[in-house]
């Protein structure tokens, strides 16, 4: 099973950066992604003398020019753009933040990327943008990653969602609605859409994809006519189990009102975070292509157990296997010792779990199901292990 990857596409050269934020200027020219991986967000480094990218734990900045800090912040307030000059306040932008929304936005082929404490404050953020343009309604595509489904269907931020197939987005559309949401390869089914096709379904309406499980590694949904392409940054981002975020890559003109949402709810990301994460997106292409290997094998050998009822692995890829066995599947959780029983998924390592009993859970069970979330259905994030010893110990498991 062969991974569709995305070798070269549109990027940037940087410009000096004066504005302390760690954002720099940028103009098209044309780079790999393993090329735009290692080094975008840190083109300045070398002028200051630096090699890996330094932390700016700073909460506050001094200032001496009280007149022109006031005029960043009105700035600020007004639109949402970022200040000119140097920093302010940590909940207004942090510079080793920022260098990760730039890398990020380079990767996703985005004007600007926005990050936050936690995917589900990104998703927040979204829908209290939408929200305060009186946009409330969201039509959206089972299976979603269970807390996302959650968040819309208990209208925690008032909002409104309709759950429809792909073939209902375009019917479902109203004057109110603000967004259409979609996840591909889904969480934990690993169904995948024609995002494409749902994109132009979507009218002027923004298309707003999740695009954990497949990184722009395997693609690329701007490309594709998606408006914002969200990620649980805890996964394949930070790739090491040791970090939560959230971000959002988008055009400048919605990471504006992003920002201004962010300031005033404070679900910042900390610098310690976009630290690991730029650090991590370094490796990302070669953690998900090794990781994906072993995964399509591991896929292989699965489909031919006779204990296995039903393999669910995606067309394009990736490290993520679904899998339905015939007897109990909470026997084959304990009967793993190589492989870590436990949520999350993206890490260097190889975990398992049960969409139904944990990630699902909290999406009702007739609403699971419909979705193709079994009971008998297991969700395995493939790390770099090797291959052979992840096999015995499924083996083992299974026979359990």
């Amino acid at each position: 099973m062969e991974s569709v990857v995305y070798d070269t596409y549109d990027a940037y050269d940087a410009q000096s950066d004066l504005s302390g934020t760690g954002q720099v200027r940028v103009a098209p020219s044309a780079r790999a992604l393993a090329t735009e991986a290692v080094h975008a967000g840190r083109e300045d480094l070398a002028a200051q003398g630096l090699h890996a990218a330094p932390i700016d734990l700073s909460t506050t900045y001094p200032s001496y020019d009280s007149r022109g800090e006031a005029a960043r912040i009105d700035a600020f307030a007004a639109d949402g753009a970022e200040p000119e000059g140097p920093p302010v306040y940590a909940r207004l932008g942090n510079p080793t933040v920022a260098r990760f929304e730039t890398a990020l936005a380079r990767l996703e082929g985005t004007e600007s990327a926005v990050a936050f404490a936690s995917g589900m404050a990104a998703l927040s953020a979204v829908l209290l943008v939408r929200n305060a343009m009186g946009l409330r309604h969201v039509v959206a595509v089972r299976p979603l990653y269970g807390c996302s489904d959650h968040l819309l269907t208990a209208g925690l931020l008032g909002t409104e969602v309709t759950w429809v197939d792909p073939a209902g987005i375009a019917d479902a559309l109203r004057p109110d609605t603000g967004l259409v949401m979609v996840e591909s390869p889904a969480n934990p089914t690993l169904a995948e859409l024609d995002l494409r096709a749902i994109a132009h379904a979507c009218g002027s309406v923004p298309l707003l994809a999740d695009n954990t499980f497949a990184t722009p590694v395997l693609q690329r949904p701007a490309d594709i006519g998606a408006r914002l392409i969200l990620h649980s940054a805890t996964k394949y981002l930070g790739g090491h189990g040791d970090v939560m975020a959230g971000v959002v890559a988008c055009d400048e003109e919605f990471a504006r009102r992003l920002r201004q949402v962010r300031f005033a709810t404070g679900g910042v990301l900390h610098p310690l975070a976009g630290y690991l994460l730029l650090r991590g997106l370094s490796t990302l292409p070669v953690r998900v292509r090794a990781a994906s290997s072993n995964a399509a094998e591991l896929a292989r050998r699965l489909a031919a157990d006779p204990r296995v009822a039903r393999v669910h692995y995606p067309r394009i890829g990736g490290a993520m296997i679904a899998f339905e066995v015939h007897g109990d599947p909470h026997d084959v959780i304990a009967g793993v010792r190589l492989i870590t029983p436990a949520v999350s998924l993206g890490s260097v390592d190889t975990l398992i779990q049960h969409p139904a009993s944990i990630s699902h859970r909290i999406v009702p069970s007739q609403d699971r199901h419909d979705a193709g979330v079994s009971d008998h259905l297991l969700r395995l994030s493939v790390g770099l292990e090797d291959v052979e010893d992840l096999w015995e110990d499924l083996e083992v498991a299974l026979g359990a």
